[in-house]
């Protein structure tokens, strides 16, 4: 699948700004990231099971 084809949602930790804008696409595999100011560059590609124990990491502070 294409990064074109998946369903992007901006963060909710995104400044209003939009200096720090970052995006998330979930498949059943994997959670893209990008930054949404330039979609023209690669999205980073993070295996769930990666990016749960990265969320729970970030929420432990």
């Amino acid at each position: 699948m294409s990064t074109t084809e998946l369903a992007w949602y901006k963060s909710s930790h995104s400044s209003a700004q939009g200096d720090n804008c970052v995006e998330v696409a979930v498949t059943p595999r994997a959670v893209h990231v990008r930054d949404s100011k330039d979609t023209t560059r690669p999205a980073m590609r993070v295996e769930r099971g990666g990016w749960a124990a990265f969320v729970r990491h970030v929420a432990r502070g």
